[in-house]
């Protein structure tokens, strides 16, 4: 649970498997802001699964939002995840049919340009930890940054969306660095801060770099070059804290 002063309501996220939907289960994360009039409001959701499209994740949100009207001035959180574990499946057969209906607008947002930011807690065999990463990247044609600033380290990725999901799993499944008593480990503690496609206002990176930042504003300014301070904005300072 991630609690927020008073005056900002509560945040916190709940992770629930839904049983069988698309012939797997889905691990589904939900994130919920309660603002300080809830329930007399209807609380800020987000979802995210590694088993479902982002469009799918939206139209499950959206679904989300409609029934938390139907609960207005009663709690709703646990109405909501129970309404969701039961509905789950035909949110995502609609959600199908709809893409189905425009399959060529789908099909131009799966072959867009994605983007990836990734947060790593450290690098214990940092010169062989870059050389893996910088491989990666180059054999699935990802361009961005390695960036080091203080103890913060963040990947940025931008290339084929195939090609990012790949990478996911190569950084999930390999053993890149080493424990504390060195020996070879997978890396355990990473965060995908941020998974989107490229819009028209982002920059494409033409290679990929790794690069040191001695200060916040170098990195800020590495960001905002690249049209990306929104991104910034949101996901580099809580790390800070």
């Amino acid at each position: 649970f991630f609690y927020f002063p008073e005056t900002h309501g509560i945040s916190f996220r709940i992770q629930i498997t839904v049983k069988e939907v698309l012939d797997t289960d889905v691990l589904l994360k939900l994130f919920f802001h309660l603002p300080v009039n809830y329930p007399s409001t209807v609380p800020d959701i987000s979802v995210t699964s590694d088993q479902l499209t982002r469009a799918q994740c939206v139209d499950v949100r959206e679904k989300l939002l409609e029934e938390a009207k139907q609960h207005l001035s009663e709690p709703m959180v646990h109405d909501l995840i129970l309404w969701v574990q039961q509905h789950l499946q035909d949110v995502i057969k609609q959600s199908a049919t709809v893409c189905n209906e425009k399959t060529t607008l789908s099909k131009g947002t799966e072959d867009g340009i994605w983007m990836l930011l990734l947060h790593l807690d450290h690098m214990r065999a940092k010169a062989k930890y870059v050389k893996t990463v910088e491989k990666w990247a180059s054999d699935l044609r990802l361009t961005g940054r390695l960036m080091f600033m203080g103890k913060i380290i963040l990947i940025l990725l931008q290339g084929d969306r195939n090609s990012i999901k790949e990478y996911l799993i190569l950084q999930k499944t390999s053993k890149v660095d080493v424990n504390s008593s060195g020996k070879k480990c997978k890396e355990k503690m990473m965060r995908v801060l941020c998974e989107t496609e490229l819009q028209s206002q982002h920059k494409r990176f033409q290679m990929f770099e790794v690069k040191e930042y001695s200060a916040l504003e170098e990195l800020q300014k590495e960001f905002e070059t690249a049209g990306l301070t929104t991104l910034f904005s949101e996901f580099v300072p809580p790390l800070l804290k």
